[in-house]
């Protein structure tokens, strides 16, 4: 081949060769690929809300390395320049994830002490309703003790005062108080006579002051003269005659039961008119639930 076939071939290998140089030398460098790819990533996170500064001073840093880049296309100040903006980017992420962090921690223990201070609260609020209400049960029972040991002092002394209107004595059926036929009757009768009237007045207010746990039993009774079955009539007759009055004087009905013994249960000899005068009598049993079930037997008028 000759010299100017030579020159052929030699002169447009050689425009390549520089055209291709030229091209390389204008493009940038992986460094600062890597760099503009970290601070897009970067401006893209939350680091632009979470550290503002930290992504413009990487964004300062880019601006180097493109300034060098521009000026000097793949030198060594560019690479240098794009492998430092590179970093703050990649240190603006991180500073961003730790202020999330802390972020994150303090909305925590913000939602942990709102949690707290509720839980203190209704802890606070259930005591107080417990002491209100334990003070309200404590005001309660003492109300129930006063008004328990008044009931007691009433029935106390309107027990005092039944032993003042006739013999009272405490027996297995009960308390039994006993009324002399003659002062409640007139011989032979079941109507009751005005000083009868007073008496019972007075025993039907101590019953009523005895509280509505008792019951009261009513019993008649007579001496021996007469036919039995006379008697026995008479004593029932009597004693309806006492119950229907105590309550016409407030002695709850279903409290008071009465009955007619006739001459079966004498206290005393028939056989002499101070026997006879024992003997015709009105009986008032006053009763608590287990005396008064143990009487049940007894029929009810």
């Amino acid at each position: 081949m000759n010299q100017l076939n030579l020159r052929k071939f030699a002169v447009p290998s050689l425009l390549g060769a520089l055209v291709a140089l030229g091209c390389a030398s204008t493009n940038p460098s992986p460094q600062l690929v890597d760099a503009r790819r970290a601070y897009d990533q970067a401006r893209m996170s939350e680091a632009s809300k979470l550290v503002p500064a930290r992504v413009y001073t990487a964004k300062q840093a880019l601006d180097k390395a493109e300034k060098a880049h521009k000026d000097d296309a793949g030198s060594f100040e560019e690479k240098s320049l794009a492998y430092i903006a590179e970093r703050q980017a990649q240190l603006a992420v991180s500073y961003a994830g730790i202020a999330k962090a802390e972020r994150d921690m303090k909305t925590a223990q913000a939602t942990y002490d709102q949690r707290q201070q509720q839980a203190l609260h209704q802890a606070q609020t259930t005591a107080a309703r417990a002491q209100n209400q334990l003070a309200s049960q404590s005001s309660e029972l003492e109300k129930e003790r006063t008004a328990h040991a008044a009931a007691e002092r009433r029935a106390a002394a309107a027990m005092a005062s039944l032993s003042e209107l006739a013999k009272v004595k405490e027996e297995s059926r009960g308390t039994v108080m006993t009324l002399d036929g003659s002062v409640l009757f007139v011989t032979g009768k079941s109507e009751l006579l005005p000083i009868a009237r007073e008496k019972l007045d007075q025993v039907a207010n101590a019953l009523k002051e005895m509280g509505s746990g008792e019951s009261v039993l009513i019993e008649g009774h007579t001496d021996a003269q007469g036919a039995d079955s006379a008697n026995l009539a008479l004593s029932q007759a009597r004693a309806d005659a006492v119950r229907e009055y105590l309550i016409s004087r407030g002695v709850p009905q279903d409290k008071v039961r009465s009955i007619g013994r006739g001459e079966q249960q004498p206290v005393a000899s028939n056989d002499s008119p101070e026997g006879r005068a024992n003997n015709r009598r009105v009986e008032i049993v006053i009763q608590n639930a287990q005396q008064a079930a143990a009487s049940s037997t007894s029929p009810r008028r």
